[in-house]
């Protein structure tokens, strides 16, 4: 290296050091956002830009508001001649809120959304333009699909794709633009997007828990999916956050040693929310009030800086669309208070990550939650036979399960602090527990006398006195029954709920089917419905028992007795990953009608790239960092201990300087050793990246990331963290964990 290469590097990593301690300074000086409530109760302006149906009511013809309520309700189709009405009403409605454009608003494979605006304009014969909007426009769009991620379903030349308007969630006005759900799918019809799965998969345990419920009640007609996620997350300041390239270019630092204090006095959770964070809050909440979005609940997190919404449960589809509305208002929001949002699962090291629990649970059109207990014994069956149906369905399908949420950032996550364990589990309490070993230590696999009837049925009603609050919140635990719900608490902050809420409802869809076949098999014996149904409990009750599990996921003894009860424990994405390609599972997803063989190999494909993709934008990231920002800091303090130590042995006594000198030169073999580990780690990753870029085999390619990319960016981070703990606090180019979290 000539001089003036290394002047430029010590010059540009003095910069970096100045822009540290300038975006500190401003983080200082800066003040909370002034932001009010609407000064009219919520209720008043709630969903005011929603296209709702008290809105349709008001703006479509009577046939035109019935039409798409029997498709919301029913699932039927609306003809073009509705359609033309439905977009009329809608296009008046939106202008007169102040909409210049539309869009259709979809899901791509991209863990985001999509979008693209047009005017409400046509050319009219004499050259001037008129709004427009019509059934056609609303119903169905062809945006260009060729740069969308498909895994292979259409090539890059193929660009057509379709979005097709999704009625049971309604459009909405963001901005001044009228933005309508829908679906997207490829030429051939193939879906493109985690909608079109994820209302097919809702459908199907519609149907199937439907079939089951009918066996309590007759009324039964349909069974509605509810969701209700919790959306974790962090706050920083936007100095800070753009002062830091990999929270910038990845969303995590890759980089950092842990602040001496960050969350082990628990003092953040729950505590008071800062004056910054809660006008970010307000603002947000209101936007997302206009935006009908029915947040309830705010609180600090566990780590510093960490936050959570929650919203009141709603339809499954409905529920994820917002949740997707929400992450994008979240970010615009934060930039009018200088925040950035951290959606990764994993932002900071050693400290909480950060989730989206996905409270899931099944209510009849007869207003019924079918995972809470009744009043009775008839009521409390049905109430068993679903929660038993649940843990079958997670016990056979355990691999799928943990494949729907497994990705690079969540990985990070996974069975670190607080967050649940990779081994699927689920938690039940122990009074639910206790009524499953009564029932399976009934006599059910012969006709049942009178006594036994009376005394199994005595036991079943007094479900309502031991469970309603006798259910704890078990926080190690992936899957955990909460009293009417199952929270499936391993989905990560950044994801789509839909991947897991569509495996989630496809096996469940499939346990209750099979279910209903095992149980009329029986009554066709001449056996009463009520001993067929607790005959095949029974049998469920024994063969899922591996996988209830009251205790500390987080302890090794569990390690070791979920191996002895065949439970796997897939940590790798890749291995993961393969587990929607097992025969079984694509013949689940083809017999239920929700992915095609094509469909699946081309999402999984998907998830294989973007596993690549992530891993080696990381692996990039490091290596410049770790070049051209932390090695030149590091050698510039070197620098500044060899002239100290040079400075001492012209000014003391050979003797004096040996004892003087001694602490230092230790110091800079110290920095020395870590300089040279960086350099040659960064450069043996570089020659990984490149073996693993030449494979052609996507599988592969993702397996020799995994194996022998991902380990060096752990192995890099060590000697920079240690480096940290040694340079001088001036010199530090990047700021540091301490900085992050606690300045304000």
């Amino acid at each position: 290296m000539n001089i003036f290469e290394s002047e430029h590097k010590k010059l540009k990593n003095t910069i970096m050091a100045e822009f540290r301690f300038k975006a500190l300074e401003e983080v200082l000086n800066r003040k909370p956002v002034e932001v009010a409530r609407e000064d009219n109760l919520t209720s008043d302006y709630y969903a005011m830009y929603v296209f709702d149906r008290p809105k349709m009511k008001k703006y479509l013809s009577r046939e035109a508001y019935k039409a798409v309520v029997d498709a919301i309700e029913n699932g039927t189709t609306i003809d073009r001649k509705m359609a033309d009405q439905v977009a009329q009403g809608m296009k008046s409605w939106a202008m007169e809120n102040g909409a210049t454009h539309y869009t259709h608003w979809f899901h791509p494979l991209t863990d985001g959304t999509a979008e693209k605006h047009d005017a409400f304009i046509e050319l009219s014969s004499d050259g001037s333009v008129v709004e427009a909007f019509s059934g056609k426009l609303l119903a169905q769009q062809e945006p260009d699909a060729s740069s969308f991620p498909s895994g292979g379903i259409r090539q890059t030349f193929e660009a057509r794709g379709y979005t097709a308007w999704d009625p049971s969630s309604p459009a909405f006005i963001n901005g001044t633009t009228l933005t309508i759900p829908t679906i997207f799918i490829s030429y051939t019809g193939e879906a493109l997007d985690n909608k079109t799965p994820l209302l097919r998969a809702i459908h199907k345990v519609d149907k199937a828990a439907t079939d089951i419920a009918q066996y309590f009640d007759k009324n039964v007609s349909s069974v509605r999916t509810n969701l209700g996620w919790e959306q974790e997350y962090f706050l920083i300041d936007e100095a800070l956050f753009m002062a830091r390239p990999d929270l910038v270019l990845t969303g995590r630092t890759l980089m950092g040693h842990s602040s001496s204090k960050d969350q082990q006095l628990d003092d953040h959770y729950f505590s008071s929310i800062p004056s910054r964070a809660t006008a970010y809050m307000i603002d947000l909440e209101n936007e997302a009030y206009k935006l009908g979005i029915p947040l309830k609940t705010r609180h600090n997190e566990v780590a510093p800086n960490q936050f959570e919404f929650a919203p009141i449960f709603e339809e499954a589809n409905l529920a994820n669309d917002h949740n997707q509305m929400l992450m994008d208002l979240m970010k615009k929001v934060a930039r009018r208070h200088k925040f950035r949002v951290l959606f990764h699962e994993k932002p900071f090291a050693g400290i909480n990550g950060s989730g989206k629990h996905n409270n899931w649970s099944l209510t009849t059109n007869t207003g019924v939650n079918l995972y809470s207990p009744g009043k009775n014994p008839k009521s409390n069956l049905q109430f068993l036979t679903f929660v038993i149906n649940t843990l079958k369905a997670v016990y056979d399908n355990q691999d799928l399960l943990r494949a729907s949420i497994l990705t690079a950032a969540n990985s990070h996550r996974l069975g670190a602090n607080e967050a649940p364990p990779s081994i699927l589990s689920v938690f039940l309490g122990t009074e639910v527990s206790k009524m499953l070993d009564l029932m399976e230590e009934a006599v059910v696999d012969r006709k049942m006398t009178p006594d036994e009837k009376t005394a199994l049925k005595l036991n079943i009603g007094r479900i309502p006195e031991i469970i309603l609050d006798s259910t704890d919140r078990n926080r190690t635990s992936p899957f955990a029954f909460t009293g009417n719900r199952f929270e499936f608490r391993a989905v990560g902050s950044s994801a789509n709920n839909a991947p897991a809420m569509i495996v989630l409802n496809a096996i469940m869809a499939k346990q209750l089917i099979e279910f209903k076949a095992s149980v009329d098999a029986i009554i066709e014996k001449g056996i009463k419905k009520d001993e067929a149904i607790f005959q095949v409990l029974k049998d469920l009750i024994i063969n899922s028992k591996p996988i209830r599990f009251n205790g500390d996921g987080y302890s090794e003894e569990w390690v070791k007795e979920a191996a002895k009860r065949g439970l796997t424990n897939i940590k790798s994405v890749p291995e993961s990953l393969s587990a929607y390609l097992r025969d079984e599972n694509k013949k689940l997803f083809d017999e239920l009608g929700i992915f095609n063989e094509s469909e699946l190999e081309g999402r999984v494909e998907v998830e294989y790239e973007k596993f690549i993709m992530k891993i080696q934008i990381e692996a990039r990231v490091l290596g410049d960092l770790a070049t051209n920002h932390i090695v030149p800091t590091a050698v510039q303090y070197q620098t500044v201990l060899l002239e100290n130590v040079k400075n001492i042995k012209e000014v003391f006594s050979a003797e004096e300087f040996e004892e003087l000198a001694a602490a230092r030169k230790d110091l800079i073999r110290e920095i020395g050793g870590h300089i040279t580990a960086i350099k040659a780690k960064v450069k043996e990753m570089i020659e990984e990246r490149k073996k693993a870029n030449v494979i052609e085999n996507t599988v592969e390619k993702a397996e020799a990331y995994d194996k022998k990319v991902r380990p060096y960016l752990d192995d890099v981070r060590s000697h920079i963290d240690k480096l940290e703990l040694i340079v001088d606090n001036e010199l530090w180019p990047l700021p540091k964990y301490r900085e992050l979290l606690f300045v304000r």
